[in-house]
């Protein structure tokens, strides 16, 4: 029994001492064992929101990891993810905020290779706006200026290709509307403006799958204004042999050429090589695609071209083959194809109230450097004060302030007589029938 009371203490002398200190154990926290830094906990949270479709939960949670964390690692990845968001979202409400967020990522961070895919992105929000070549054509006008803008801000992205084939898409909806326009113009008889319209619709868009019959109309336009345009009828049809050789009026305008007598020109090899590549790679529409063409939205760009530049520049206008003959070939050689307003001075070369006769006086006209009678200068000269005979500053009629006026000098005005009322009633003439 001692010897159990003994063991006993001892073992519990064991335990105190290690209790106070004797043995060093690893400090253990429960709280952030196993576990992620706050920041990215959020910004997981927020992309699975976003991929379940809860877009509001996740801007949400990512605005408050913006807000709370300004220096954290994922800051640049949470706005990006709040306009992809947006853009997910879509609507106009959602494809406007998604184009404003994209626009601010680009801003802040425009180094990053997300940039060049947000440009992109804003590229594709208008080109899914985009109507009709027959319609409005502000969203594709705004989709050509997006993606021009990538390709000139980011020329070597790895999106640069596909924003350069999207490019090409758009311009043909654009040309098709410019074609559509001088083709009106062309059935109705308005030839010059047909020709005009026509002409920089080919040199502006030449990749536009329509080009070869947009020159045959301009150069029948040309034809039939008259002997007067017809060299740049044949400059046209030769213009349609040399750069469309593979087209169905490139025989056709062979002919006119001929009958013309203007020289057949050589087909380009390089134009030859284009055209066959976008023959064997063009996009061939179904027939269920043709039948329901009518009910879709968006316009149909299986015929834009698969190779060459897209046009980087806006459409310029030009002045009619007509207005630059009218104007005169040295006028139209100086300023081709512009019509600018320009300011400047006008040159002091006499007006005709200092050429002509003054119709007031009947008199001859005044000599140069004269003031014309009637003018203010004239009267200023010829009004002078009695004093000092100086001149006056004052115009005819108005009053001198120097001359002070005499109170006698003035003439009291004759009052007018007062009415007598009963005067006035019996000196009226009686009416006949009545009581008076």
């Amino acid at each position: 029994m001692t010897r159990f009371l003994q063991k006993t203490a001892l073992a519990g002398l064991a335990v105190l001492a290690a209790s106070c200190g004797f043995h060093h154990k690893k400090y253990a926290n429960p709280i952030t064992k196993d576990t992620q830094q706050p920041d990215k906990v959020l910004f997981d949270k927020s992309i699975k929101d976003i991929e379940k479709g809860r877009y509001e939960v996740a801007r949400l949670t990512l605005n408050t990891l913006i807000n709370t964390y300004d220096t954290s690692e994922f800051l640049a990845k949470a706005k990006l993810a709040v306009a992809d968001s947006w853009f997910r979202e879509g609507g106009a409400r959602g494809l406007s905020q998604a184009e404003a967020e994209y626009k601010d990522f680009i801003l802040f961070y425009p180094t990053m290779e997300e940039a060049a895919e947000s440009q992109q992105k804003i590229c594709d929000i208008h080109f899914k706006q985009m109507d009709k070549a027959d319609r409005d054509e502000n969203q594709a006008l705004r989709a050509e200026q997006e993606c021009r803008q990538l390709l000139v801000q980011f020329p070597n992205s790895k999106f640069a290709p596909s924003a350069e084939q999207r490019l090409r898409e758009i311009q043909e909806v654009l040309a098709d509307s410019e074609y559509s326009v001088g083709h009106f113009y062309h059935k109705r008889g308005a030839l010059a403006a047909a020709s005009n319209r026509l002409g920089a619709l080919v040199d502006q868009y030449p990749l536009y799958s329509g080009a070869d019959l947009a020159l045959w109309e301009e150069a029948d336009a040309f034809e039939r204004m008259g002997p007067r345009f017809r060299k740049n009828a044949g400059e046209t049809y030769q213009k349609l042999v040399k750069e469309y050789p593979l087209s169905s009026y490139a025989d056709q305008a062979k002919k006119k050429l001929k009958g013309l007598e203007m020289e057949v020109p050589e087909a380009d090899p390089a134009a030859v090589a284009r055209m066959k590549f976008e023959a064997e790679n063009r996009t061939r529409n179904g027939m269920l695609h043709k039948a329901t063409g009518f009910i879709r939205r968006n316009p149909d760009t299986n015929l834009a071209a698969k190779s060459g530049s897209p046009a980087m520049e806006n459409i310029k206008p030009s002045l009619p083959a007509n207005v630059q003959l009218m104007l005169g070939a040295q006028e139209a050689a100086a300023n081709p194809g512009t019509n600018d307003v320009t300011i400047g001075t006008v040159p002091a070369t006499g007006s005709a109230l200092d050429t002509k006769q003054d119709a007031r006086t009947g008199g001859a006209p005044p000599a140069a450097g004269t003031p014309a009678a009637g003018t203010p200068a004239a009267g200023a000269a010829a009004s002078t004060t009695p004093a000092s005979g100086a001149a006056s500053t004052t115009l005819p009629g108005e009053k001198d302030p120097t001359v002070t006026p005499d109170p006698k000098s003035k003439k009291k005005q004759p009052r007018k007589p007062k009415k007598n009322s009963k005067t006035d009633k019996t000196d009226k003439p009686a009416v006949p029938g009545s009581n008076q």
